[in-house]
């Protein structure tokens, strides 16, 4: 019994169902209140259909959430931006994932499993609890007496949802893994082979096939939070995306010890078609239902869209629960102070934004940020970089003529020199402010935690998929099943720039070129949002890895509220082993050992 409860770290049920005290307990999901668990049994918990919404509610509740909080304990309490070239972490705490493992290259397989820090601890995280609850939900739903067999079928479809989440959260860190198709008992035999990458794309593709045809296009805000069938197609379609990309799609392994658990070992076309495939039938069915729309930003009472505006908008899509931007939103609280903790790796340590990143984000008109701009000469600026002065002398920060002159999204993703913070005062991001921290690279973390306290009063959610993803992976489709880019790409791709006021992409471009772009755009658009990582991994972007990133050294006229600045480059603390140790076996994350020593059929993965 105790291997049995032990084997992918899931508590397991046996014949009787049984449900002990904790294994149902919920957090808010959002969706339900937690179940009655003592004592409960099949007959119980499925007595009607509301009483077995609270079992498929688990399901929700173990769904991955990518923010820092109390949910997990992932990378030690740090976030994935941090081993990206986006951000550096100056945490150095005990359990730090990025200072203590990723930075040093001292992460291996013979961690203890549980809070190591790791992106992924394969057989620690809650994906198989998802799995798991889902399965119960789908084995025991056709005995609720006198269901309604639409609103049946609906439920079983969010379970497949639910599970296919899972399995592809699992995919992205670790390749194939174990399926399980259905829900463990203590009394069988626990072996559980590894099942190959492209058996593991096909079974998510297939519980999103499955699911999509019962599943409303979208909810009423009363049933805000569930799946729909806009997320089971827009989950295929980021998968297929994923799995085609030249990492896992190539004749040439990616590591010398690659196999078929972690790629195709082949390069096929059809792969970039299948994507295709799925984008197009996403659109028809947005064509056909509508509802969902990028967030728009309003003119003021001139008629005029201001940055602010622009900025607003964006910051609607990704944060606020039930627009029409949201395709997958995950919740754990209804109380806006649950992002606290991830506010604090920025607020409590000297971590920030880097200057390599910075300089990505265009000026307002869309024309490119100079890679050779002259910080440290404001003669030889055709701009500020950041913020143009106010002609009326007052000079504040956030007034209508203190204007951004970058693109909005540079704000919005990150607290440049200047810009009010958290709290609403200037942020602390430059090096004589009062609360400066040691290390910090010039820049903080604006994305979620806002400029005032009244930003983050809202109830929180972590938007997994949002319309503008499905937009640029349609594009991205497109782009390499045609070997370049159509109308209807260029189109997508300039709905996403053209919300935040920039113009669309140059006319003409190659398949590369428009492949670089796209690549560009969703490191603009999804900062802080887990993109940077899988894009830097399923596109081998090994420069990204191994270049030594960069800060800005700002000092201020003020060590408060300042305004007027001067800057100079410097180099990012700490530096990475990648640097000059790149190895590969980075993509994805090893399997800890304890692991697979229990001999049920997980494999290591290479290099590892």
């Amino acid at each position: 019994m105790k291997k049995a409860i032990e084997i992918l770290t899931v508590v397991l049920l046996g014949a009787g169902l049984a449900v002990a005290c904790e294994s149902l307990k919920l957090g808010d999901a959002g969706l339900s209140r937690a179940p009655e668990t003592s004592g409960a049994t099949a007959d119980t918990l499925f007595a009607s259909l509301k009483d077995a919404d609270k079992v498929l509610a688990t399901a929700y509740y173990y769904l991955p959430y990518g923010l820092v909080t109390d949910f997990d304990t992932k990378m030690g309490s740090d976030f994935l931006e941090s081993i990206t070239d986006h951000y550096i972490s100056n945490k150095h705490s005990d359990g730090d994932g990025p200072n203590n493992l990723y930075y040093t290259g001292a992460l291996n397989a013979n961690l203890s499993s549980g809070a190591s820090g790791m992106t992924y601890c394969f057989g620690s995280e809650y994906d198989y609890h998802v799995i798991r609850y889902a399965w119960l939900f789908l084995e025991n739903a056709d005995r609720i007496p006198d269901a309604d067999p639409a609103a049946l079928a609906q439920k079983k479809a969010e379970a497949k949802v639910c599970m296919a989440i899972a399995y592809a959260h699992m995919l992205r860190y670790v390749g194939g893994v174990p399926i399980l198709d259905h829900a463990v008992r203590t009394d069988e035999e626990m072996k559980y082979p590894r099942n190959t990458f492209a058996e593991t794309v096909d079974y998510i593709v297939k519980l999103c096939d499955e699911a999509a045809p019962d599943l409303p296009w979208y909810v009423s805000q009363a049933e805000d939070g569930r799946m729909t069938r806009a997320a089971a197609l827009g989950l295929k379609l980021r998968i297929l995306c994923f799995a085609a990309s030249p990492t896992f799609n190539s004749d040439t392994p990616w590591h010398p010890k690659a196999n078929e658990y972690v790629c195709y070992m082949n390069y096929s076309a059809d792969r970039w078609q299948r994507a295709k495939d799925a984008a197009d039938e996403f659109m028809k069915e947005l064509l056909s239902n509508g509802y969902y729309a990028l967030v728009q930003a309003k003119p003021d009472a001139t008629g005029l869209i201001t940055p602010r505006a622009y900025r607003l908008a964006y910051r609607s899509g990704y944060f606020d629960r039930g627009t029409t931007e949201t395709i997958i939103s995950i919740r754990k609280s209804n109380s806006g102070s649950y992002h606290d903790a991830n506010a604090k790796i920025t607020a409590d340590y000297g971590s920030g934004a880097t200057l390599d990143w910075v300089n990505k984000f265009p000026w307002a008109d869309g024309t490119p940020f100079p890679e050779d701009f002259d910080w440290e000469n404001k003669s030889n600026w055709p701009e500020h970089p950041f913020f143009k002065p106010d002609p009326l002398g007052t000079h504040k920060v956030g007034s209508s003529t203190f204007t951004e002159t970058r693109d909005p999204r540079l704000y919005e993703n990150i607290c440049v020199p200047g810009d009010i913070w958290r709290d609403g005062t200037v942020g602390r991001a430059y090096d004589n402010h009062a609360n400066h921290q040691d290390g910090c690279p010039g820049f903080l973390q604006m994305k979620y935690i806002l400029q005032y306290s009244s930003d983050r009063t809202n109830p929180p959610h972590w938007c997994m998929m949002r319309l503008a993803e499905v937009l640029l992976n349609a594009a991205e489709a497109y782009n390499e099943a045609d070997g370049g880019p159509s109308d209807k790409a260029y189109t997508w791709v300039n709905a996403v720039r053209n919300r935040v006021g920039l113009p669309g992409l140059a006319e003409g471009m190659t398949q590369s070129q428009f492949r670089d772009a796209l690549l560009l755009e969703r490191e603009l658009e999804f900062g802080f949002e887990e993109f940077r990582w899988f894009d830097m991994v399923r596109y081998g972007l090994t420069s990204a890895f191994t270049s030594p990133l960069h800060g800005l050294t700002s000092f201020g006229d003020k060590q408060r509220e300042a305004t007027v600045f001067t800057f100079s480059v410097k180099d990012a603390y700490p530096p990475r082993a990648w640097y000059t140790t790149w190895d590969t076996k980075w993509y994805l994350a090893p399997i800890p050992a304890i692991e697979i020593n229990k001999a049920y059929g997980m494999t290591q993965n290479p290099g590892w």
